[in-house]
């Protein structure tokens, strides 16, 4: 009886420790999957450059309110080497694109139709976005969009990474 708990204990655990291994949370200092190994093309290029990776979803208060703010961040720092690409979590492509024909973004967009990025990156909540350091690694992670915060914190770090060297 002994042996057989200690066996259904190690066995649990190695589920625990696997399933965390499929999908892991993506941190600060990781590299960021490959984007366009998830995601549908043409991808925007983003080689050298200082990226954002925006998660939402056309159901979302937040991330409705997150798009002027991405649009003016978006025309700011475009010049200099920035790319924001809005990853879009909905599961029907009609939410997706009424959303966009009432609030026509100044970036890219794309549908996460497999929701393969999604749960590479193990999304904890809407909006969450990603910035990423031109050599590939994410830098900063904002979860939530608080506009009197997360914007001038975002260009606070967008200016910081695109001075750095690679």
């Amino acid at each position: 009886m002994r042996y057989s708990f200690i066996k259904i204990i190690l066995s649990l655990s190695l589920c625990t420790c696997l399933t965390g291994l499929l999908h892991a949370d993506t941190h600060v200092g990781d590299k960021f999957p490959s984007l366009s190994a998830s995601l549908p093309s043409p991808l925007p290029e983003i080689n050298n450059k200082v990226v954002l990776v925006d998660f939402w979803a056309s159901w979302c208060a937040p991330c409705k309110a997150s798009f002027p703010a991405y649009n003016q961040i978006q025309k700011d720092y475009a010049s200099e080497g920035f790319v924001l690409i809005a990853v879009s979590v909905d599961t029907v492509a009609s939410a997706y694109s009424n959303f966009l024909s009432k609030s026509p973004p100044g970036f890219f967009t794309v549908r996460d139709v497999n929701q393969s990025l999604v749960k590479q990156v193990n999304v904890p909540m809407m909006p969450t976005s990603y910035l990423i350091g031109k050599n590939g690694l994410v830098r900063f992670i904002h979860k939530g969009f608080h506009s009197s915060k997360t914007e001038p914190e975002l260009r606070s770090e967008i200016t910081a990474l695109l001075v750095e060297k690679n």
